[in-house]
């Protein structure tokens, strides 16, 4: 069942500040793109989704915190700087001096791009509940979690375990974020399952919610089997997403972008929709902020891309359906 377009949901969380929790690592990938083993030259950046999310958020002017650790080296100090630049507090990431920054590599070809991770006995595979005793998760309205951390390390999964606890201050959201190379044997799908359905907004690509609980799911049957939370976000690549609030259901087709490279869409996509919310927005256009971040990320080769003109979001917002139809060439609604 869909509600009107500009209806407001039957829930969004408390306007205040946001944390996120999670890895971020160095990154290294081709300059120009092309195949990893032909470059003559590489371009250093930073990579991690909750980072990712964390620098939308700042971008679109949600207070925000990010929560980590990293290690005593070069690259730990370019990632903090990096994630701190769009106006992150990052003043409570951890430096572990017997640890090093995590690594990844970028592999672009035909089939997209491949990443390779450097990640194992990382500083932020060391981390664990002990993080939400710090200050900003007090005075969290929202914190942010993905499916990435629990596969890190048992005291990683333990830190998402308690934030995710029944009783806890703030609200949570969580991207499923689904990493196959970081699962052990078939863990991944009842691990994923458990843990989203105690948060109060998710977030899950209809792709890889088919590979971990079924080949040929809707995104209402996606809905069947995360059940509980308040709002589920469920993605269709660059086709639409459907946000699910209570028994009702809001889908926004994606605009057409000219895509150079997709990693890290999907945390912008997620910082959209929650900034969205959190300003007070309707479904329909928290929906399509998040598809408009997310063509930012779409259009560079990093992460991070700058966001549209704020006159030209407000714009975008305001189009009726049919004109938001017309933009992301598809058909208009009934």
């Amino acid at each position: 069942m869909s509600r009107a377009p500009g209806a407001a949901p039957r829930w969004r969380p408390a306007p205040g500040p946001v944390v996120c929790v999670g890895e971020t690592m160095a990154a290294l990938a081709p300059d120009p793109p092309g195949p990893l083993e032909d470059a003559e030259e590489l371009r250093l950046s930073v990579a991690g989704a909750e980072s990712n999310v964390a620098m939308y958020l700042a971008d679109h002017g949600i207070p925000v915190s990010w929560l980590s650790a990293l290690g005593d080296d070069p690259l730990g100090r370019r990632v903090r700087a990096a994630v701190a630049a769009p106006g992150v507090d990052v003043s409570h990431v951890r430096t572990d001096p017997g640890r090093p920054t995590g690594l990844l590599l970028k592999d672009p070809g035909p089939a997209g791009t491949r990443v390779h991770y450097h990640r194992r006995g990382s500083a932020a595979s060391a981390l664990g509940p002990e993080v939400l005793a710090a200050p900003p998760v007090r005075g969290a309205a929202l914190l942010h979690l993905t499916g990435i951390t629990p596969a890190l390390s048992a005291s990683c999964r333990a830190l998402v375990t308690a934030a995710l606890a029944a009783e806890r201050p703030y609200a949570v959201s969580f991207d499923v974020n689904h990493r196959a190379a970081l699962w052990p044997g078939a863990t991944a799908p009842d691990v994923l399952r458990e843990l989203a359905d105690r948060a109060d907004i998710v977030l899950v690509g209809l792709d890889e919610a088919q590979t971990l609980w079924g080949g040929h799911l809707t995104p209402g049957a996606v809905r069947d089997r995360i059940p509980k939370p308040r709002v589920l976000v469920v993605k269709d690549g660059a086709h639409a997403a459907t946000a699910f609030t209570g028994e009702e259901a809001v889908t926004v087709p994606a605009p057409r972008v000219a895509v150079v490279e997709a990693v890290g869409a999907g945390d912008a996509f997620a910082a959209g929709f929650l900034a969205g919310l959190l300003r007070g927005r309707t479904t329909t256009a928290a929906l399509r902020l998040g598809h408009l971040t997310a063509a930012s990320a779409l259009r560079v080769t990093g992460d991070h891309g700058p966001l549209p003109d704020p006159r030209e979001t407000e714009a975008l917002l305001d189009l009726s359906p049919a004109g938001w139809a017309r933009r992301a060439g598809a058909a208009p609604p009934a």
